[in-house]
């Protein structure tokens, strides 16, 4: 599949230099972005629904400090 994308002259530039840097295509360096973006919002719900299931469970943090001392570290 082929897109288009329209850029201020800025932008271009911008991207070009970054898809140079990184030796990549400039439609190479596009979509590594879009799917590390997807990647990145992918992790962060499932952190937030972990963290609220942690949250519901009724089970609460302790300092590690109380970890070691129960594990004679």
């Amino acid at each position: 599949m082929a897109f288009s994308i329209r850029l201020t002259e800025q932008e271009k530039n911008l991207a070009e230099s970054y898809a140079r840097l990184h030796s990549l295509s400039l439609g190479e360096a596009f979509k590594r972005a879009l799917f590390e973006k997807i990647e990145d919002e992918y992790d962060i719900s499932v952190y937030e629904d972990a963290y609220r299931e942690y949250e519901n469970s009724g089970k609460e943090s302790r300092p590690i400090a109380e970890l070691w001392k129960e594990l004679d570290l």
